[in-house]
């Protein structure tokens, strides 16, 4: 189950260094193949949204079936074991809730740069037409 979570963080990653390179003022250069890339590698990040699903269930699951370690009933191991899990949970669902995050931000942050593209074309033309 670890390489799910090794994918995500990556996607994540991707996802949040793509939107930094966008905002980043000063590339312009840089910023029109960026923004090419960053179309065209929209639809294959979208299946994160179906993963984070997916892995959210998961843990749900496992948080259902996790047996109850209450009062003097465990040993101190597995109190232990249980308090590792629910900090693993939490890790993880806050990593799904970033991955989600920047997804949204990737695809706002990219349209809009889009429409200040064409906006300046547009601006262009109209200066050239005068």
């Amino acid at each position: 189950m670890a390489l799910e979570w090794v994918v995500l963080g990556y996607a994540a990653g991707a996802e949040a260094i793509m939107v930094l390179l966008l905002t980043i003022p000063g590339l312009d250069g840089l910023r029109r193949g960026l923004i090419a890339v960053t179309r065209n590698l929209l639809k294959p990040f979208l299946s994160v949204v179906p993963f984070c699903l997916f892995l959210l269930m998961d843990i749900y699951w496992k948080y259902e079936m996790r047996p109850s370690c209450e009062g003097e009933s465990c040993t101190p191991t597995e109190h232990l074991r249980h308090q590792k899990s629910i900090m693993k949970s939490q890790r993880n669902a806050l990593l799904i809730a970033a991955a989600l995050v920047f997804y949204w931000l990737l695809y706002s942050v990219t349209n809009l740069v889009v429409k200040i593209e064409q906006l300046n074309q547009r601006v262009e033309r109209l200066k050239n037409k005068d």
